[in-house]
């Protein structure tokens, strides 16, 4: 259902809430489903988890935007604050000239945080819906959150979500208004009543950067696996390749950036192939594209990689594959290896900070190898081809990180600040 920001109707709550737990109205703040990455795809299925207990969920978008949307159930309200410019935080300066300045040199230059222009609206938002708690994701949506929070004067109780890791991206980080963020996290993850990161890595990360106590900081795990994913992952295969009798299909999947480190894998993916048949399919979009190509074409393995880009649904290329593989630089938690998972799919992945070692139990449920190592990436590869674990095994694991799990971890955390003075 969609509201606009002058629109608070409810849809009636759902009729599976646990009988014992009240119903409590949510806000769950995000900058848009523009990117369809990982933290969108986790608000979108915590919104979904705890619609499903009953409770009144307002989804609120800076923007309306992204692929996403129609997943987003009649029970979840779309709140849209149509947010066009970062400039449009400049009206809350007389209400928080200070927070306020500290912002104003991350407005500047073309890559300037547009989610930030939230502020007014989203304050506006909590003074008039008077939400029981409001759960902000990623750096400027959480800081947007607080300040909003700040000038709305309600006093929402307000949990922020980090889900990258931070010391890693800064290190790769090109853009200013990325390399100011220890500062502005300083300055504004202490006022938040709850704090969240999606891994215990990823946790201890963040109470360097942002110089918060770190039992101050709860670890949820991500809300990965929803029920669709069976469904979707019995669907018909999407890809010739992926028949039965062809060669093994090897795949990977995220944004064609330098976190992921595809290159890496398409050198590992060579080393295998000099041993077997195999191919490789790298699902997802972004500007490294041509690079990939031009790296494929160098090792003489173009022939044997797709790229189709984003997919709406990656299961049915899991389900299929003889080997998922993630090959990032670092990570916040890695969703798309509790995807495989849940597929029955055989994984591997680098030991990257921070996620993919808490998810494989340091190795238990699929190999974990260094950072940028396509030798050694690539010996992981055969080894799950050739000797893969039982599927049932896998699947039992990627229960641990159910959206049913996440939502009344997330709940414990409302309900606790509900219950302070």
């Amino acid at each position: 259902m969609f509201i606009t920001p002058s629109d608070t109707t409810m849809e009636p709550a759902a009729q599976s809430r646990v009988a014992s737990e009240p119903a409590l109205r949510l806000a769950l703040f995000v900058r848009s489903f523009g990117g369809g990455g990982g933290a969108e795809r986790v608000m979108l299925n915590l919104a979904r988890a705890l619609s499903g207990r009953g409770h009144h969920v307002d989804l609120v978008m800076a923007r309306v935007a992204g692929r996403f949307l129609d997943e987003i159930p009649e029970t979840v309200n779309l709140v849209d604050l149509g947010v066009r410019s970062a400039l449009q935080l400049l009206p809350a300066l007389p209400s928080a000239p200070g927070p306020v300045l500290h912002l104003v040199p991350a407005l500047l230059g073309p890559d300037a945080p547009w989610v930030l222009g939230a502020v007014p609206a989203l304050a506006r938002y909590l003074r008039r819906s008077r939400p029981d708690a409001m759960l902000a994701a990623l750096n400027y949506p959480n800081i947007a959150a607080l300040l909003a929070r700040q000038i709305s004067g309600v006093g929402t109780p307000t949990v922020i979500s980090v889900h990258n890791h931070l010391t890693t991206s800064l290190a790769h980080a090109v853009k200013p208004r990325v390399k100011a963020i220890p500062r502005l996290l300083r300055r504004f993850f202490p006022q938040a009543d709850g704090v969240v990161t999606v891994s215990s890595g990823l946790a201890d990360d963040l109470a360097q950067v942002a110089g918060l106590p770190r039992r101050s900081i709860t670890t949820i795990y991500n809300p990965v696996v929803t029920p669709e994913i069976a469904d979707r992952a019995r669907e018909a295969a999407p890809h010739p390749w992926l028949r039965k009798g062809a060669p093994p299909v090897i795949v990977g999947a995220g944004k064609l950036k330098p976190q992921k480190d595809f290159p890496t894998l398409v050198r590992a993916f060579a080393r295998v192939r000099q041993g077997r048949p195999a191919r490789l399919i790298i699902l997802g979009d972004g500007n490294g594209r041509a690079k990939l190509l031009s790296l494929a074409r160098e090792l003489g393995v173009a022939e044997d990689l797709e790229l189709p880009g984003f997919v709406a649904n990656p299961y049915a290329y899991m389900a299929r594959a003889s080997a998922f593989v993630l090959s990032s630089a670092w990570e916040g938690f890695g969703n798309v290896l509790v995807e495989a998972m849940a597929c029955g799919c055989p994984v591997a992945s680098t030991d990257c900070p921070s996620g993919p070692a808490e998810i494989l139990d340091h190795g238990a449920f699929g190999p974990l190898v260094p950072v940028g190592d396509d030798a050694a990436l690539a010996k992981a590869i055969s080894s799950i081809i050739d000797r893969p674990p039982e599927a049932a095994r896998l699947r039992a694991r990627s229960a641990e990180f159910t959206a049913e799990r996440a939502a009344e971890r997330y709940l414990e955390v409302f309900e606790s600040l509900r219950a302070k003075p």
